[in-house]
């Protein structure tokens, strides 16, 4: 797995570079604007861009949006200080794959990497809720749910922000017995995360 860190901060750049490497990604190249980084991509070919908002000459969304255009083989991965909803909504639009904050751990962002990486979508907790509004005048005729009633039922409180702690408290079960059924919930969806699961079932119309 291939990647091109996309960042105008220097210190910032080192530790997504030392993040990725610990995790296993190739770092094939790095890019501190996002003028330069596009000529980068295009010499690289990439399985991912990393890729921050913020960047001098031409910002992360435009960039995002050219490397839609061309070098679609190139999954991107927002990784940004910013949480607004309109440029999480931008970020989408533009055909961003993956959005992490950098105040996640170097592993949530690794594992952000190797998701996109592997053609699926990843959204940071923290601005989990933006991407289910945005999904949801859209989602999907309901199909035939693989997941149980108790199941869905959780489903829908991990899509509302709810801790499994806390889920068990509300539905009044044991806190193994949550995260038996959050593990069902993942294998049945093929998700990675909790965070996906609840992306997948909404295009699905499973909740």
């Amino acid at each position: 797995m291939r990647a091109v860190i996309i960042e105008d901060h220097a210190l910032t750049r080192t530790g997504l570079r030392t993040a990725l490497t610990a995790a296993g990604v190739e770092v094939a190249g790095e890019a501190a604007d996002g003028v330069s980084a596009m000529a980068t991509i295009e010499h690289l070919l990439p399985d991912v861009a990393v890729v921050d908002i913020g960047l001098p000459g031409r910002d992360g969304i435009e960039l995002t949006h050219l490397i839609r255009k061309q070098s679609p083989q190139t999954r991107v991965v927002i990784v940004t200080m910013i949480d607004l909803e309109e440029e999480v909504i931008a970020a989408l639009a533009a055909g961003a794959d993956a959005y992490c904050l950098k105040t996640a751990s170097a592993d949530r962002i690794a594992e952000a990497v190797r998701i996109a990486a592997e053609g699926g979508a990843y959204f940071d907790p923290a601005i989990a809720h933006v991407v289910l509004r945005r999904f949801a005048p859209n989602a999907a005729q309901p199909s035939a749910s693989p997941l149980t009633p108790r199941e869905t039922e959780i489903l829908e409180r991990i899509a509302a922000g709810v801790g499994n702690a806390d889920i068990a408290k509300e539905l009044a079960i044991g806190l193994g017995t949550v995260k038996g059924h959050v593990r069902s919930i993942l294998e049945k969806l093929s998700a990675a995360d909790r965070t996906q699961a609840a992306v997948v079932a909404l295009r699905r119309g499973y909740i």
